[in-house]
């Protein structure tokens, strides 16, 4: 007998949990700052915080660096901050255009 899994994740579910996390990246990396950040998107410091690592392991490098008292972007980071920002604006594009 097969094990029942209680959760798999779709392609659909992946591709929100992706964007999620770049738009939790694009917050952090505009105000410098995950407590800010984490008002401006109405979400709890360490939920937020956990994500940006786990988007950091996935795509393999840092995206900030952590400093005794707040974050900096990462010279890498700036460069993912323009692409996210592109790529989040062809989801939104995607999603208002006729028909979807």
């Amino acid at each position: 007998m097969l094990p029942i899994r209680l959760y798999q994740l779709t392609y659909n579910d992946m591709l929100s949990v992706m964007e999620l996390q770049l738009r939790y990246f694009v917050a952090v990396g505009e105000e410098q700052d995950y407590g800010r950040a984490a008002q401006r998107l109405h979400v709890a410091q360490p939920a937020l915080s956990r994500q940006i690592q786990n988007l950091e392991e996935e795509i393999g490098f840092k995206l900030l660096d952590r400093l005794p008292r707040g974050v900096r972007i990462s010279k890498a980071g700036k460069l993912f901050l323009n692409d996210a920002r592109q790529i989040l604006e062809q989801v939104s594009e995607q999603l208002c255009a006729p028909g979807v």
